[in-house]
């Protein structure tokens, strides 16, 4: 033993300092130490950018076998934007609409999403501007991170709080079915769109009674046209902060373009094989202005498969792997032949 241990008795030093002589803290236990050599690390390589190269050529040709149609409502609803420019129209409907074809059916199960362009969420003060407490119903009253969307001049509090909450896309969008002279709106589900841990974990409403009642004492957001409790009148269920568009909103995106689930395709009738071809119409409630901060909206009507949606990004990704780990195979030959070569001329 060496330093200050050296002049403590060993019984004394072994007792206090030495861990305990078994297999696990004396590092006796079995392993396994992997013998390099060139044959092993080239088969890694070439076995790995095989497998990356694989599983990217499958993402891809998955993701581009994903049927989607998008439309953009930003200048056909121009009027309705400028309508809404204009504060002391906050509590006025504005409509518009969109007109679309479809050449081929879209078969299967189809999701519409709204999307937004140059719509910034990842700003640090945007981003915590929540009251965690608040969403899980724990006190309606709770503001905290809220300023300034916490309370009212006469110190209302609001509910929900926050800048999040408070700029939620708020559009309406109805789809309509144009078949021969006659118009059937397709059914679209409002519920089942978000994750279970959301609506049963992360947000609870304030229990009470009724939900009314459970938010006695507080007010609206500014930007918003109906208090928390009536976002969906046609569902008691899907109101207060377990609604289900509410929840998707407050997912923040990380990018200024971005898409969030807004409803599925029931199907049913007419419907029932997904949608067929033929002409249809987005009839838009407008009352989410994005003119401002020169933004665009879309509808994006979108298939699934097994590997997500039409996003190519995770395929792109495994296939730049899949080519950087051959061609560092590639490489790593070159450069053992190369010198296998010298070893044996310098023998020679």
């Amino acid at each position: 033993m060496t330093g200050k241990t050296s002049f403590l008795p060993q019984g004394e030093a072994c007792s206090s300092r030495c861990p305990d002589n078994t297999a696990f803290k004396q590092q006796r236990l079995p392993a396994w130490k992997p013998q390099l050599n060139v044959a092993t690390v080239l088969c890694s390589f070439f076995l790995t950018g095989a497998f990356c190269l694989s599983v990217g050529i499958c993402l891809i040709l998955s993701a581009n076998s994903v049927r989607e149609i998008q439309i953009d409502y930003s200048d056909k609803c121009s009027e309705c934007s400028k309508f809404r420019e204009n504060s002391s129209n906050w509590n006025n409907e504005c409509h518009c609409s969109a007109n679309f074809v479809l050449e081929e059916g879209i078969m299967g199960d189809v999701f519409m999403y709204y999307g937004l362009q140059n719509f910034y969420q990842n700003h640090r003060r945007f981003m915590m501007s929540k009251s965690n407490e608040q969403l899980q119903g724990q006190n309606a009253n709770i503001q905290q991170y809220c300023a300034p969307f916490a309370t009212y001049q006469n110190g209302t509090p609001m509910a929900p709080c926050g800048a999040i909450a408070n700029s939620m896309f708020n559009d309406t969008i109805e789809l309509f079915y144009n078949f021969n002279s006659s118009v059937i709106q397709v059914p679209l589900l409002r519920t089942g769109n978000c994750w279970w841990t959301d609506k049963n974990v992360k947000f609870r409403n304030p229990k009470s009674y009724n939900l009314s009642s459970a938010f006695a004492g507080t007010a609206r957001p500014p930007y918003w046209q109906k208090p928390v409790y009536l976002l969906d009148e046609e569902d008691e269920r899907n109101n207060g902060y377990v609604n289900e568009d509410f929840i998707i909103w407050m997912r923040v995106s990380a990018f200024a373009t971005f898409r969030n689930l807004y409803r599925r395709v029931m199907r049913v009738g007419r419907f029932a094989d997904g949608l067929p071809a033929g002409n249809y119409t987005f009839q838009i409630s407008y009352n989410f202005p994005v003119s401002k901060f020169k933004g665009r909206k879309h509808v994006i009507l979108s298939t699934v498969v097994w590997s997500g949606g039409s996003s190519q990004f995770l395929g792109i990704a495994y296939l730049v792997t899949g080519s950087a780990a051959t061609l560092t195979g590639f490489v790593i030959t070159g450069i053992h032949l190369k010198l296998r070569k010298k070893k044996t001329y310098f023998q020679k």
